[in-house]
């Protein structure tokens, strides 16, 4: 009778591996995660409600989801071009711009947001350029094109057109529109670090044999290219949507912090702590862990249909 040996497996066992990983995920995420809605849970409705809902909230709220939005769909188009270029062209200086990619992630949030004020202030080396503009024509423009095109986001997210100051000139720093660039900023590598083992993984043979069975350009990308990195795009927007969401640090700096105009949700957490008010930070918080919970539902939802989709093509 053969003696059959037990692989042995560099890693412990799966018992152990298994509830060491349960450990750790309690230790670290859920039980500060159920401690923040015990928290919430020991107020009043009343008190609850009262703070969620007052103006001031609601308008950050409002705020922070709309910029987040952009700047995650922002990262998803630009993301993609950069991915895209680093993977498939060799050009000098290749590897600093990688490493460049990273640099949100390698500075502290503060540095970048002092150097985002500085570069885009009224006299900083970008704002100035922003400050000749004419603003209010470009209102009127954005009113024109995008307010009757998206009537269906009317009371959910502010039109593209409340973005830009009624004056005579652009102004970026202090308003909602370097949030957005902030949050840009900090939430690109995201995205571009998702699709480039993707984009590594699509050979250029499969476009080249497309294009020699007579496909073009934009069935090539559409029908070979978007299903094959959907499903990276997909988790690339919702790790830069989740981390604009609860971004301070480089953000603070640049909003300017103007009550119902530029206050961002993170910002009236740490107002509600030096307050004291426990309950109604852990409220506000509860809200956006609630919505940031949702989002990424919705978004594995989307990779489970975008999977099995390409799973079904082939």
């Amino acid at each position: 009778m053969a003696l059959t040996l037990k692989q042995r497996s560099v890693l412990p066992g799966f018992g152990l591996t298994l509830g060491f990983t349960v450990f750790y995920l309690c230790l670290i995420v859920l039980i500060p995660l159920s401690a923040l809605f015990i928290k919430t849970a020991t107020a009043s409705w009343d008190h609850i409600w009262q703070t969620i809902s007052s103006p001031r909230i609601l308008a950050s709220f409002k705020l922070t989801l709309t910029a987040s939005l952009v700047s995650a769909f922002a990262n998803a188009f630009f993301g993609f071009l950069v991915a895209w270029m680093l993977v498939r062209y060799e050009f000098w200086g290749k590897r600093i711009v990688d490493a460049i990619v990273d640099l949100p992630f390698a500075m502290p949030t503060a540095v970048s947001g002092i150097a985002l004020t500085t570069i885009y202030s009224s006299k900083g080396w970008i704002g100035q350029f922003f400050e000749k503009w004419n603003g209010s024509g470009l209102r009127q423009s954005l009113d024109a094109y995008f307010v009757p095109a998206s009537k269906w986001l009317t009371g959910l997210l502010p039109s593209m057109a409340s973005f830009i100051p009624d004056s005579s000139a652009i102004k970026v720093a202090y308003t909602p529109i370097g949030i957005m660039i902030a949050l840009t900023f900090i939430g690109l590598p995201f995205v571009v670090r998702t699709l480039q083992p993707a984009l590594e993984d699509l050979e250029a043979e499969v476009e080249e044999a497309a294009a020699s069975l007579g496909a073009s350009r934009w069935n090539t990308f559409y029908r070979i290219i978007v299903p094959t990195i959907l499903p990276a795009l997909l988790t690339g927007f919702s790790l830069s949507f989740a981390r604009a969401l609860g971004e301070y640090g480089s953000v603070v700096f640049i909003a300017g912090n103007l009550p119902m105009k530029t206050e961002i949700t993170p910002l009236l957490i740490i107002m509600k702590l030096e307050e004291y008010d426990y309950t109604g930070a852990t409220a506000i918080a509860s809200v956006m862990l609630i919505a940031s919970f949702f989002m990424l539902l919705v978004v594995n939802v989307l990779q489970w249909w975008a999977s099995r989709r390409q799973r079904g093509g082939k």
